[in-house]
């Protein structure tokens, strides 16, 4: 029997995620990731190869630098932290992770980004429905996908890496970047939900106190999302349609 899904619009408010939930921009991030470790790793000789298992276990859904580390140790590498202003060519966490960021940026900037059709589909009924929504995202270039994909005017919010950096916010799974983004969007985590498709991104959410937490499988795994605490599963946006 199909799975009882909520209806968005009895929700308080809705606060998304960014990369892989409203946008495709996960598999750029992917494609970037990837390039970078590969070159990172051919230079220490570090093995085993990085793969898309990285991807999801350490990287996906946190802030940059937090990702970059998190693939360093799991191959016991420990090297500099660094500062944010490192250049790309550093062989620090920043240093990588802002090589990552260039690669990202050239990218999204060659070939531009649309928005999935169910995704943009669900935000335009719960914007006729007068729902506030708000994008809680990890990355640092939140504001230039939502452009460059016609869809900020949507959101009233976005908690993004730059304002996790300023207000010191923890990387997901910390509850910390989505416990903010309902205190931004002026509403109870109990009476909101979060539409996530990044394990990190589920817990954090889930830990954030949210009363449904809608994981969006598009790799991660229908199991790994309801382990860390997604309430409802589905694999696109248009299932959570009103009719």
């Amino acid at each position: 029997m199909p799975e009882s899904l909520p209806d968005l619009r009895a929700a308080a408010g809705v606060l998304f995620d960014l990369d892989g939930v409203l946008t495709p921009t996960a598999e750029v991030h992917m494609r970037a990731w990837q390039a970078v470790f590969d070159d990172v790793f051919a230079h220490w000789g570090i093995t085993p190869p990085y793969t898309d298992v990285d991807y999801y276990a350490h990287v996906d859904g946190k802030k940059r630098y937090d990702g970059v580390a998190a693939v360093m140790r799991s191959r016991n590498v420990e090297i500099p932290w660094g500062h944010v202003d490192d250049a790309p060519t550093e062989d620090t966490i920043c240093g990588i992770g802002n090589r990552k960021n260039d690669a990202f940026a050239a990218e999204l900037r060659a070939h531009g980004i649309a928005p999935f059709p169910g995704s943009l589909a669900l935000i335009e009924q719960l914007r006729d429905a007068g729902i506030p929504m708000g994008v809680v995202s990890s990355s640092k270039n939140a504001e230039e996908v939502l452009g460059s994909a016609g869809i900020r005017s949507f959101f009233t919010v976005v908690v993004d890496g730059v304002v996790a950096e300023r207000d010191h916010l923890a990387s997901k799974p910390a509850p910390d970047m989505f416990r903010a983004g309902a205190v931004a969007l002026g509403v109870a985590p109990a009476e909101a939900v979060a539409v996530e498709d990044a394990v990190s991104g589920a817990a954090s959410a889930a830990s954030a106190g949210y009363g449904v937490v809608i994981g969006v499988d598009r790799g991660a795994g229908a199991q790994a999302l309801r382990d860390a605490g997604a309430t409802s599963i589905v694999d696109d946006l248009a299932r959570l349609l009103a009719s």
